[in-house]
């Protein structure tokens, strides 16, 4: 049990994870966040494929497998198998994320685990739902490119862009995680688990809702937007005087007015710029003549003006920005652990956002060397040292 796990939602609740990368980590990782029990089943040739591969490999994976409990297992031997069948039997939720077809050649698909457990909740994440594409290879790229997110990410004239971090991925585990915790509530009433299919690609079409209807309703397809908006003006990033990019979004006309007197420019007093339609109509000229404005002003200076005006502005934040955060770190939202894979000891990463006025949240743990607890658990399950031992010798753990 995670420290803290003791009253929170899920403190009942035992995850198998059968995951690997982000996708079915990041959904089991929201699941420990909530109380839930994870158990991370790894093969012991080396376990998840992001596993100790390289800088960026093991950042995600000491992020999303924190507050796990580490197993490996050969699901390909006899004794694997059996081993999976008991863990199975005692768990209320599985996620995998195994590529289409997979678990089931591997014996520990839904229909496999039915057999074991009537009463599991079992989640698939998978590139797509049962269909004409359901059995191709799939990647976060390449949802985000069949969603059309990489259509509208980036500036008009150049290459598509893909998001800066795994946003198909993580959609779909966030789904996932939703879906389970109704699959649960739903298995209350009627003491029946199911099967869940997550899929990368609609998940990530569900991110474009408001562009589909757009597109339909109006018969036009946006263009890359860069970091603005066409509903909006001004509303984009801009340069300070000390080189800074911040961020500068009015979004009302209040705003708009307030903003031109913050900064001391009589803008908003131009027929052109009078009203958001006007605005929009001359957008081009106005992004130019609010860079003009923002340049006379150093970046701190910038946003303390507008944010004492009550007008949305940031700074442009990088990671080491992030990480230093005053708010962050006032909000206790980045969590210290130590990591499993790769260089740096002690790393603080990101804790579960929301807050309850029923539940603490639970503190963040390590992630899990390869088979950390494999023996714990197995005792848990009634083995006893000389199986255990056999176990071993055999590979199936």
């Amino acid at each position: 049990m995670l420290p803290g796990a003791d009253g929170m939602p899920l403190s009942d609740v035992t995850v198998l994870e059968l995951g690997h990368i982000i996708a079915g980590p990041f959904c089991s990782m929201v699941l420990a966040d909530l109380g839930a029990e994870v158990i991370k089943v790894e093969h012991p040739g080396g376990g998840d494929a992001v596993r100790d591969s390289s800088p960026t490999g093991n950042s995600s994976f000491n992020y999303v497998n924190r507050n796990k409990l580490g197993m490996t297992l050969d699901l390909k031997s006899d004794e694997g198998q059996d081993v999976f069948a008991d863990l199975a039997a005692e768990a209320d939720v599985l996620v995998e994320n195994f590529a289409a077809g997979t678990a089931e050649r591997l014996g520990v698909g839904y229909d496999d685990v039915l057999e074991h457990n009537e009463e599991l909740v079992y989640c698939s994440i998978k590139g797509f739902n049962a269909g004409p594409y359901e059995e191709y290879p799939a990647l976060d790229p390449v949802a985000e490119a069949l969603s059309g997110v990489m259509s509208v990410t980036g500036h008009p004239d150049q290459p598509p862009v893909r998001c800066g971090t795994s946003l198909a991925d993580m959609t779909a585990s966030l789904y996932g995680a939703i879906s389970v915790l109704a699959a649960l509530r739903q298995r209350d009433k009627t003491g029946e688990g199911q099967h869940l299919t997550v899929p990368l690609y609609e998940s990530t079409v569900a991110l474009m809702g408001y562009w589909l209807a757009y597109t339909q309703a109006y018969d036009d397809v946006p263009e890359p937007i860069g970091a603005g908006h066409p509903n909006w003006a001004p509303y984009d990033v801009y340069q300070s005087a000390d080189d800074e990019w911040v961020f500068v979004g009015p979004s009302s006309q209040g705003q708009w007015e307030a903003m031109c007197s913050a900064l001391e420019t009589d803008l908003h007093e131009l027929a052109q710029y009078a009203s958001l339609k006007d605005r929009r109509e001359h957008v081009e000229a106005l992004n130019e003549d609010v860079g003009e404005l923002c340049a006379e002003f150093s970046a701190s200076e910038l946003i303390e003006r507008l944010r004492g005006a009550g007008v949305p502005v940031a700074p442009i934040n990088d990671t080491a920005d992030v990480v230093e955060d005053e708010h962050l770190r006032a909000t206790d939202a980045l969590g210290p652990i130590n990591v499993a894979e790769g260089e740096g000891e002690q790393i603080d990463v990101p804790r579960y956002p929301a807050r309850s006025s029923a539940f603490e949240r639970v503190e963040n743990t390590d992630p899990p060397a390869l088979g950390e607890d494999t023996d714990a658990l197995l005792e848990a399950l009634g083995y006893d040292d000389d199986e255990v031992e056999r176990l071993h010798q055999t590979g199936a753990i």
